[in-house]
């Protein structure tokens, strides 16, 4: 075993996910929240679109690299992805549940952020069935995103409810890490404060980038220790890629928007699924010109349980009348960490 190797990708793995923490609160959540009030975004809009997007850049980006780096990494890719997608159904919807500030959620963006999830679902799941993802199949993954997002943006002239959410408090909670970091970047943070957008575009651009450690440093410590890649997408790559939407709908629960927050994770669900695996392998083929294999029964299990838990999370609201529960929320927490437990027991 090469251990110096793999003290090496762990360091990298560390400070890759420490990068990311920092730079999507301090930066890119922030510029998230400046855009939406620039674009006159209601609280769901922005938290199932361009939070869950933005918030989604790891994931992207790691599928991305995963898939074009040489020697067939692409089960890296779809591990996060899915890994992912499990991570903000369960541990950060259950996570923002916890945050009990509000009574009772505005359920018509959640139901309808629920079922494009299971849509998006189901179609993955056929995917896996088959084993292969063609150019008509990659199109109408990109395409069922497009068509969501204009579903998001006219669906509320048709569906009238009101935004409660939109005038609440949206000050940061404290954090003494990055306070005591602030003290230092203060000055600097003055001046970036007029350039949002521009710190929207360079924040994506370090997410990615960190990103591409992650994988690199993935594919390492799969090699030395001789874990499965897929494993190591779905759980390590998995949970910290998830780190920003974990980080913005936590910040956002805090300050009283539960609903944003779970459209936040529900969108980012929906976000990694079609754009995720669809934009990276219909770049694949666009330039190669051909279908692409996946070596998917080992994933089989993972989207049944992707299926389940957003039916199971749908119930419990049916049940609780929309209301938020601690309770569920430890339960869903519950629910992935056995997940877990189990996909890292049958892997090895």
């Amino acid at each position: 075993m090469d251990i110096l190797s793999l003290i090496k990708d762990f360091a990298l793995l560390i400070v890759s996910f420490g990068t990311i923490h920092f730079i999507s609160k301090k930066y890119f959540i922030v510029s998230l929240d400046y855009i939406s009030k620039k674009l006159r975004l209601s609280s769901d809009m922005a938290g199932s679109t361009l939070m869950a997007a933005g918030s989604s850049a790891p994931e992207l980006a790691v599928a991305l690299f995963a898939i074009f780096l040489s020697g067939h990494h692409e089960a890296i890719g779809v591990g996060t992805i899915v890994g992912s997608a499990l991570f903000n159904i369960l541990a950060i919807t259950g996570v923002v549940m916890w945050y009990k500030r509000t009574s009772k959620l505005v359920w018509q963006p959640i139901f309808r952020d629920i079922i494009f999830y299971i849509l998006a679902v189901i179609f993955l799941a056929y995917i896996f069935y088959t084993g292969k993802l063609t150019l008509a199949g990659s199109i109408l993954l990109v395409g069922l995103y497009v068509f969501y997002v204009v579903v998001v943006y006219y669906g509320k002239h048709f569906f009238q409810y009101e935004d409660a959410e939109r005038n609440a408090d949206n000050d940061e909670v404290p954090d003494r890490l990055h306070n005591g970091l602030s003290r230092y970047l203060q000055p600097f943070d003055q001046y970036i404060a007029r350039f949002q957008f521009l710190v929207f575009i360079i924040s994506i651009g370090l997410i990615s980038f960190l990103s591409w450690m992650l994988v690199e440093s993935a594919i390492g410590i799969s090699a030395v220790l001789g874990i499965p890649e897929l494993l190591v997408g779905i759980t390590i790559v998995a949970i910290g890629t998830s780190v920003p939407d974990l980080i913005s709908s936590v910040i956002v629960a805090k300050q009283g928007r539960h609903g944003m927050a779970i459209n936040n994770a529900i969108g980012s669900n929906t976000f990694d699924i079609l754009i995720g695996l669809g934009l990276p392998f219909l770049l694949y083929m666009l330039i190669h010109g051909s279908g692409f294999e996946l070596a998917s029964e080992n994933l089989l299990f993972s989207v049944g349980v992707l299926l389940a838990s957003a039916i199971v999370l749908l119930l419990f609201f049916l049940i609780g009348k929309w209301r938020i529960s601690r309770v569920t929320g430890i339960i869903l927490v519950l629910l992935y960490a056995v997940y877990l437990a189990y996909v890292i027991v049958q892997s090895l």
